[in-house]
């Protein structure tokens, strides 16, 4: 069943995240505080995929009025290939058109051969034009990369 993520969820988003390989969990903006923040500041958007009352697929999607952003996209391991994935984005886009959104972006990690092949097989185009650029406003919100 894919429907919109609550904070009720966060302990089992948690677990997914842990669980995959490369995965990366910065200590502010992925604790429990930081999600619902979040989901307060982009109610209804983000989404999971639970099955049999396990989360098995998740996605933190936001906008700023102009464009929306898909953050975490993940499907557990032995779910994938699927269309959980394909489902949870369909049902991001859907949300992000009612709130009058034009365009969506997101970021995947160059060594994501999995997440790339994903992206690519499902329509959506790399951009080679553009410089992504990162500031660190507050040192102590760590990332850490799962292993």
């Amino acid at each position: 069943m894919i429907r919109a993520m609550e904070i009720t969820d966060y302990e089992k988003v948690h677990d997914l995240w842990m669980s995959i390989k490369g995965f990366a969990i910065r200590s502010i903006d992925d604790s429990r505080e930081g999600v619902e923040r979040f989901l307060n500041r982009n109610p209804g958007i983000s989404v999971v995929a639970e099955e049999n009352g396990r989360i098995v697929g998740a996605i933190l999607c936001g906008h700023d009025g102009r464009r929306g952003c898909l953050y975490h996209v993940c499907v557990a391991e032995d779910c994938r290939l699927r269309g959980i994935g394909k489902a949870m984005v369909v049902y991001c886009m859907e949300a992000l058109r009612r709130e009058k959104i034009s365009k969506v972006s997101l970021i995947a990690f160059t060594e994501n051969d999995i997440g790339n092949a994903f992206w690519k097989e499902i329509g959506w185009l790399q951009r080679l034009d553009l410089n992504y650029y990162d500031f660190t406003l507050n040192q102590e919100n760590i990332v850490r990369f799962n292993q």
